[in-house]
Protein backbone atom coordinates (compact mmCIF):
# COMPACT_ATOMS: atom_id res chain seq x y z
CA UNK A 1 0.00 0.00 0.00
CA UNK A 2 1.19 3.58 -0.57
CA UNK A 3 2.84 5.22 2.09
CA UNK A 4 1.78 8.46 2.96
CA UNK A 5 4.02 11.86 3.01
CA UNK A 6 3.09 15.57 3.51
CA UNK A 7 2.37 16.05 -0.10
CA UNK A 8 -0.72 13.60 -0.04
CA UNK A 9 -2.14 15.45 2.98
CA UNK A 10 -1.82 18.76 0.96
CA UNK A 11 -3.78 17.20 -1.78
CA UNK A 12 -6.14 16.24 0.85
CA UNK A 13 -6.77 19.91 2.03
CA UNK A 14 -7.34 20.74 -1.44
CA UNK A 15 -9.68 18.52 -1.78
CA UNK A 16 -11.38 19.02 1.36
CA UNK A 17 -11.57 22.58 1.10
CA UNK A 18 -14.63 24.20 2.40
CA UNK A 19 -16.13 20.53 3.61
CA UNK A 20 -15.22 20.32 6.92
CA UNK A 21 -14.91 22.69 9.73
CA UNK A 22 -11.62 24.03 10.40
CA UNK A 23 -10.06 23.52 14.13
CA UNK A 24 -10.65 25.23 17.10
CA UNK A 25 -7.95 25.54 19.74
CA UNK A 26 -8.30 26.81 23.26
CA UNK A 27 -5.39 27.21 26.05
CA UNK A 28 -5.55 25.23 29.46
CA UNK A 29 -5.29 26.89 32.52
CA UNK A 30 -1.36 27.58 33.39
CA UNK A 31 -0.33 24.83 35.65
CA UNK A 32 -3.03 22.42 34.87
CA UNK A 33 -0.48 19.98 33.37
CA UNK A 34 2.50 19.16 34.85
CA UNK A 35 5.77 19.94 33.03
CA UNK A 36 8.59 23.01 31.99
CA UNK A 37 9.59 24.66 34.73
CA UNK A 38 8.76 27.42 37.62
CA UNK A 39 10.60 30.07 34.86
CA UNK A 40 9.27 28.48 31.57
CA UNK A 41 5.75 26.63 32.25
CA UNK A 42 4.86 24.48 29.30
CA UNK A 43 2.08 26.06 27.29
CA UNK A 44 -0.75 23.70 26.47
CA UNK A 45 -4.15 23.87 24.04
CA UNK A 46 -6.58 21.23 23.47
CA UNK A 47 -7.46 20.88 19.40
CA UNK A 48 -11.58 20.98 19.51
CA UNK A 49 -11.48 18.38 16.61
CA UNK A 50 -14.96 16.88 18.62
CA UNK A 51 -16.11 20.05 17.27
CA UNK A 52 -16.13 18.71 13.34
CA UNK A 53 -18.82 17.31 11.11
CA UNK A 54 -19.80 13.93 12.77
CA UNK A 55 -18.44 14.53 15.86
CA UNK A 56 -14.70 13.25 15.15
CA UNK A 57 -11.51 14.09 13.15
CA UNK A 58 -12.98 11.17 10.89
CA UNK A 59 -14.71 13.91 8.83
CA UNK A 60 -11.78 14.91 7.62
CA UNK A 61 -10.73 11.09 5.69
CA UNK A 62 -13.89 10.20 4.34
CA UNK A 63 -14.58 13.60 2.98
CA UNK A 64 -10.87 13.10 1.46
CA UNK A 65 -11.94 9.46 0.43
CA UNK A 66 -15.11 10.09 -1.64
CA UNK A 67 -14.54 13.10 -3.45
CA UNK A 68 -10.98 11.54 -4.54
CA UNK A 69 -13.12 8.92 -5.81
CA UNK A 70 -16.02 10.95 -7.07
CA UNK A 71 -13.32 13.46 -9.61
CA UNK A 72 -11.65 9.64 -10.35
CA UNK A 73 -14.87 8.38 -11.79
CA UNK A 74 -15.00 5.74 -9.31
CA UNK A 75 -17.59 6.06 -6.93
CA UNK A 76 -20.28 3.50 -7.71
CA UNK A 77 -24.00 3.72 -7.96
CA UNK A 78 -23.83 1.18 -5.10
CA UNK A 79 -22.21 3.35 -3.13
CA UNK A 80 -19.88 2.58 0.46
CA UNK A 81 -19.60 0.29 2.40
CA UNK A 82 -17.37 0.62 5.74
CA UNK A 83 -16.38 -1.09 9.01
CA UNK A 84 -15.91 0.48 12.05
CA UNK A 85 -16.58 0.96 15.80
CA UNK A 86 -18.62 4.03 15.16
CA UNK A 87 -16.79 7.17 14.56
CA UNK A 88 -15.53 6.19 10.85
CA UNK A 89 -18.49 5.18 9.93
CA UNK A 90 -20.41 8.02 10.94
CA UNK A 91 -17.86 9.79 9.11
CA UNK A 92 -18.44 7.79 6.18
CA UNK A 93 -22.25 8.14 6.22
CA UNK A 94 -22.40 11.99 6.34
CA UNK A 95 -20.15 12.22 3.52
CA UNK A 96 -21.80 9.70 1.39
CA UNK A 97 -25.17 11.45 1.99
CA UNK A 98 -22.76 15.02 0.75
CA UNK A 99 -22.21 12.40 -2.47
CA UNK A 100 -25.59 10.97 -3.03
CA UNK A 101 -24.49 7.81 -2.46
CA UNK A 102 -26.10 4.93 -0.22
CA UNK A 103 -23.81 3.74 2.97
CA UNK A 104 -23.92 0.30 4.46
CA UNK A 105 -21.85 0.78 7.61
CA UNK A 106 -20.91 -2.44 9.73
CA UNK A 107 -20.44 -2.24 13.90
CA UNK A 108 -19.64 -4.41 16.61
CA UNK A 109 -22.91 -5.25 17.90
CA UNK A 110 -21.69 -3.59 21.29
CA UNK A 111 -21.52 -0.56 19.56
CA UNK A 112 -22.35 2.75 21.67
CA UNK A 113 -26.00 3.19 21.54
CA UNK A 114 -25.67 7.27 20.36
CA UNK A 115 -23.50 5.90 17.39
CA UNK A 116 -25.65 3.85 15.63
CA UNK A 117 -28.74 6.61 16.42
CA UNK A 118 -26.71 8.73 14.69
CA UNK A 119 -25.48 6.65 11.46
CA UNK A 120 -29.52 6.26 11.06
CA UNK A 121 -30.47 9.86 11.11
CA UNK A 122 -27.52 10.11 8.00
CA UNK A 123 -29.61 7.61 6.29
CA UNK A 124 -27.27 3.97 6.95
CA UNK A 125 -27.96 0.81 6.73
CA UNK A 126 -26.36 -0.37 10.25
CA UNK A 127 -25.41 -3.91 10.29
CA UNK A 128 -24.36 -4.91 13.65
CA UNK A 129 -22.20 -8.04 13.66
CA UNK A 130 -19.75 -9.80 16.26
CA UNK A 131 -18.08 -8.44 18.96
CA UNK A 132 -14.99 -6.63 17.92
CA UNK A 133 -13.92 -4.41 15.18
CA UNK A 134 -12.50 -7.67 13.24
CA UNK A 135 -15.54 -9.18 13.10
CA UNK A 136 -17.35 -6.12 11.44
CA UNK A 137 -14.48 -5.68 9.23
CA UNK A 138 -14.82 -9.40 7.96
CA UNK A 139 -18.87 -9.00 7.18
CA UNK A 140 -17.96 -5.76 5.45
CA UNK A 141 -15.41 -7.08 3.04
CA UNK A 142 -18.11 -10.08 2.40
CA UNK A 143 -20.46 -7.44 1.32
CA UNK A 144 -18.45 -5.04 -0.79
CA UNK A 145 -17.47 -8.16 -2.71
CA UNK A 146 -21.01 -9.20 -3.47
CA UNK A 147 -22.85 -5.95 -3.99
CA UNK A 148 -20.36 -3.63 -5.97
CA UNK A 149 -20.18 -0.89 -3.29
CA UNK A 150 -16.71 0.85 -2.67
CA UNK A 151 -15.10 -0.66 0.36
CA UNK A 152 -13.36 2.45 2.30
CA UNK A 153 -11.40 1.48 5.51
CA UNK A 154 -11.48 3.16 9.17
CA UNK A 155 -8.03 3.83 9.20
CA UNK A 156 -5.98 1.50 6.67
CA UNK A 157 -5.97 3.94 3.63
CA UNK A 158 -3.68 6.77 2.38
CA UNK A 159 -6.61 8.85 1.56
CA UNK A 160 -8.33 8.13 4.84
CA UNK A 161 -5.07 9.27 7.11
CA UNK A 162 -4.23 12.34 4.56
CA UNK A 163 -7.63 13.74 5.39
CA UNK A 164 -6.63 13.18 8.80
CA UNK A 165 -3.45 15.13 8.78
CA UNK A 166 -4.80 18.13 7.13
CA UNK A 167 -5.85 18.54 11.36
CA UNK A 168 -1.78 19.14 11.86
CA UNK A 169 -1.54 22.00 9.05
CA UNK A 170 -4.31 23.54 10.65
CA UNK A 171 -3.12 23.71 14.25
CA UNK A 172 0.52 24.52 12.96
CA UNK A 173 -0.89 27.84 11.26
CA UNK A 174 -2.74 28.55 14.20
CA UNK A 175 0.36 28.13 16.98
CA UNK A 176 3.37 28.61 14.72
CA UNK A 177 5.45 27.85 17.59
CA UNK A 178 4.02 24.20 18.27
CA UNK A 179 7.05 22.00 19.34
CA UNK A 180 4.48 18.67 19.79
CA UNK A 181 1.59 17.26 19.49
CA UNK A 182 -0.10 14.26 21.30
CA UNK A 183 -2.78 12.10 20.09
CA UNK A 184 -4.78 8.92 20.68
CA UNK A 185 -4.06 6.03 18.49
CA UNK A 186 -6.25 3.30 17.76
CA UNK A 187 -5.76 1.77 14.08
CA UNK A 188 -3.52 4.36 13.20
CA UNK A 189 -5.20 6.32 10.91
CA UNK A 190 -5.25 9.90 12.72
CA UNK A 191 -1.71 9.66 13.99
CA UNK A 192 -0.29 8.60 10.13
CA UNK A 193 -1.74 11.50 9.20
CA UNK A 194 -1.03 13.46 11.59
CA UNK A 195 2.37 12.65 11.81
CA UNK A 196 3.65 13.17 8.11
CA UNK A 197 2.57 16.81 8.52
CA UNK A 198 4.05 17.27 11.98
CA UNK A 199 7.80 15.90 10.16
CA UNK A 200 7.48 18.49 7.45
CA UNK A 201 6.57 21.14 10.28
CA UNK A 202 9.75 20.06 12.95
CA UNK A 203 6.90 19.04 15.43
CA UNK A 204 7.45 15.70 17.64
CA UNK A 205 4.68 13.67 17.67
CA UNK A 206 3.19 11.52 20.63
CA UNK A 207 1.09 8.72 19.74
CA UNK A 208 -1.00 7.42 23.22
CA UNK A 209 -2.68 4.41 23.62
CA UNK A 210 -4.78 2.52 26.63
CA UNK A 211 -2.10 -0.22 28.07
CA UNK A 212 -4.35 -2.67 27.25
CA UNK A 213 -5.34 -1.61 23.75
CA UNK A 214 -1.70 -1.19 22.18
CA UNK A 215 -1.71 -1.99 18.76
CA UNK A 216 1.08 0.72 17.22
CA UNK A 217 3.24 -0.17 20.65
CA UNK A 218 3.06 -4.12 20.07
CA UNK A 219 3.75 -3.68 16.64
CA UNK A 220 7.20 -1.22 17.75
CA UNK A 221 8.10 -4.14 19.96
CA UNK A 222 7.15 -6.90 17.65
CA UNK A 223 8.68 -5.08 14.85
CA UNK A 224 5.66 -5.54 12.42
CA UNK A 225 2.32 -5.42 13.25
CA UNK A 226 0.98 -8.02 15.01
CA UNK A 227 -2.65 -9.02 16.39
CA UNK A 228 -3.36 -8.33 20.06
CA UNK A 229 -5.64 -8.26 22.87
CA UNK A 230 -8.22 -5.59 22.62
CA UNK A 231 -9.33 -4.90 26.40
CA UNK A 232 -9.89 -0.99 27.46
CA UNK A 233 -12.09 1.59 28.27
CA UNK A 234 -11.73 3.26 25.02
CA UNK A 235 -11.93 0.17 22.78
CA UNK A 236 -14.96 1.62 21.40
CA UNK A 237 -12.95 4.29 19.18
CA UNK A 238 -9.38 2.76 19.82
CA UNK A 239 -10.19 -1.31 19.38
CA UNK A 240 -8.18 -2.40 16.42
CA UNK A 241 -6.76 -5.52 17.18
CA UNK A 242 -4.16 -4.59 14.65
CA UNK A 243 -2.19 -1.10 13.45
CA UNK A 244 -1.29 -0.39 9.95
CA UNK A 245 1.85 -0.81 7.83
CA UNK A 246 1.39 3.55 7.13
CA UNK A 247 1.20 3.93 11.40
CA UNK A 248 4.07 1.25 12.20
CA UNK A 249 5.99 3.23 9.65
CA UNK A 250 5.31 6.53 10.80
CA UNK A 251 6.24 5.31 14.75
CA UNK A 252 9.54 4.62 13.51
CA UNK A 253 10.51 8.08 12.21
CA UNK A 254 12.43 10.10 14.26
CA UNK A 255 10.26 12.72 16.38
CA UNK A 256 7.72 10.32 17.44
CA UNK A 257 7.15 8.83 20.41
CA UNK A 258 4.51 5.88 21.67
CA UNK A 259 3.50 6.09 25.37
CA UNK A 260 0.63 4.39 27.25
CA UNK A 261 -2.34 5.00 29.74
CA UNK A 262 -4.18 2.97 32.21
CA UNK A 263 -7.69 3.05 31.97
CA UNK A 264 -8.15 4.72 35.31
CA UNK A 265 -6.44 7.90 34.36
CA UNK A 266 -8.16 7.94 30.72
CA UNK A 267 -11.27 7.98 33.25
CA UNK A 268 -9.83 10.77 35.66
CA UNK A 269 -9.31 13.19 32.14
CA UNK A 270 -12.53 12.44 30.89
CA UNK A 271 -13.80 13.49 33.80
CA UNK A 272 -11.28 16.69 34.17
CA UNK A 273 -12.02 18.06 30.57
CA UNK A 274 -15.86 17.92 31.95
CA UNK A 275 -15.19 19.42 35.61
CA UNK A 276 -13.11 21.99 34.18
CA UNK A 277 -13.71 22.95 31.05
CA UNK A 278 -17.32 21.59 30.53
CA UNK A 279 -15.81 19.25 27.75
CA UNK A 280 -17.98 16.16 27.31
CA UNK A 281 -15.80 13.52 24.90
CA UNK A 282 -15.08 9.85 24.40
CA UNK A 283 -12.78 7.90 26.60
CA UNK A 284 -10.93 7.61 23.33
CA UNK A 285 -10.18 11.73 22.67
CA UNK A 286 -9.30 11.83 26.91
CA UNK A 287 -6.49 9.14 26.08
CA UNK A 288 -4.54 12.12 24.88
CA UNK A 289 -4.57 14.15 27.48
CA UNK A 290 -4.26 11.27 30.02
CA UNK A 291 -0.71 11.19 28.48
CA UNK A 292 0.21 14.65 30.48
CA UNK A 293 -1.89 14.44 33.41
CA UNK A 294 -1.46 10.81 34.40
CA UNK A 295 1.21 8.25 35.61
CA UNK A 296 3.20 6.37 33.29
CA UNK A 297 2.43 2.42 34.02
CA UNK A 298 4.01 0.71 36.39
CA UNK A 299 5.21 3.94 38.24
CA UNK A 300 4.07 6.59 40.85
CA UNK A 301 5.66 9.42 39.86
CA UNK A 302 6.15 11.30 36.71
CA UNK A 303 3.45 11.59 33.28
CA UNK A 304 3.57 9.52 30.63
CA UNK A 305 4.58 12.42 28.53
CA UNK A 306 5.98 15.50 30.73
CA UNK A 307 6.59 18.80 28.20
CA UNK A 308 9.76 20.39 29.26
CA UNK A 309 10.57 24.16 29.73
CA UNK A 310 8.41 26.38 27.53
CA UNK A 311 7.22 23.50 25.92
CA UNK A 312 3.93 24.40 23.60
CA UNK A 313 1.70 21.40 23.30
CA UNK A 314 -0.90 20.72 21.40
CA UNK A 315 -3.63 17.68 22.49
CA UNK A 316 -6.19 16.57 20.01
CA UNK A 317 -9.55 15.57 21.42
CA UNK A 318 -10.54 13.58 18.57
CA UNK A 319 -14.36 12.83 19.30
CA UNK A 320 -17.23 13.23 21.61
CA UNK A 321 -19.81 10.74 20.34
CA UNK A 322 -19.93 9.62 23.91
CA UNK A 323 -23.04 9.48 26.51
CA UNK A 324 -22.47 12.19 28.86
CA UNK A 325 -24.57 10.53 31.49
CA UNK A 326 -21.66 9.06 32.65
CA UNK A 327 -19.75 11.82 33.25
CA UNK A 328 -20.25 12.31 36.77
CA UNK A 329 -19.44 8.65 37.76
Amino acid sequence: MHQIDYRDVEQAAARIDGLVRRVTLAPMDPGAVPGGSAAEPCEVWLALEYLQHTGSFKARGAANFLTAHRLAGTLPQAGVTIASGGNAGLACAWSARQQGVPATVFLPANAPDVKVAKLRGYGAKVVLTGSEYAHALAACEEFAATSGALASHAYDHPLIAAGAGTLLDEIHAQLPGLDTVVVSVGGGGLFAGVAAAARRHGVRTVAVEPENCRALNRALEAGEPVDGPVDSIAADSLGARRTSRMALDAARQDGVRSVLVADADIVRARRTLWDQHRIAVEHAAATALAALTAPAPGTDTGAAYRPGPGERVAVVLCGANTDPADLAR
